[in-house]
């Protein structure tokens, strides 16, 4: 396991010091950036989540940190790239990362369901039952002034 983080570790290296090379010869190479925020910034979140039991992906406890790494490492790719952040790129890496990481989270971390029919059931059947007998209501007060006149 040390191994293979220390390998990891050298591979990121290798991998920012080109970064940084490329980065005073170009700016804000977009096809380049996207390439750098996979190979830099997703392999290490793929990791990362990897070591995380998949149950506790939703929660976010959990993954905020990891999330926050990710964050940090496109805003720092871009600022070494001279690119604006966030850009589109990076709209659509997220994209991607939620679609594959997220997909089934709810905003609060929990999944949405359907609330039990003992509580659903009140809020159809009253408004139903108000609509008939105010419909009743107004039949029988209509015939009632009819005979009036």
């Amino acid at each position: 396991m040390g191994s293979r983080m220390a390998m990891e570790g050298a591979s990121l290296m290798r991998a920012g010091l080109v970064l940084l090379m490329a980065a005073q010869v170009l700016s804000c190479n977009r096809g380049f950036y996207e390439r750098m925020i996979k190979d830099l910034c997703l392999e290490k979140f793929k990791f990362d989540m990897g070591g995380l039991d998949r149950g506790l992906w939703c929660s976010w406890p959990n993954t905020m940190e990891i999330y926050e790494g990710l964050t940090n490492c496109t805003y720092q790719v871009a600022l070494r790239m001279d690119c604006f952040w966030p850009n589109q790129v990076v709209d659509r890496f997220f994209m991607h990362i939620h679609q594959v990481y997220f997909h089934d989270c709810a905003l609060t971390g929990r999944l949405i369901h359907d609330p039990p029919v003992s509580i659903l059931a009140p809020f159809i059947a009253v408004p139903v039952l108000v609509t008939l007998l105010m419909t009743a209501l107004v039949v029988w007060r209509s015939k009632r002034t009819e005979g009036v006149l």
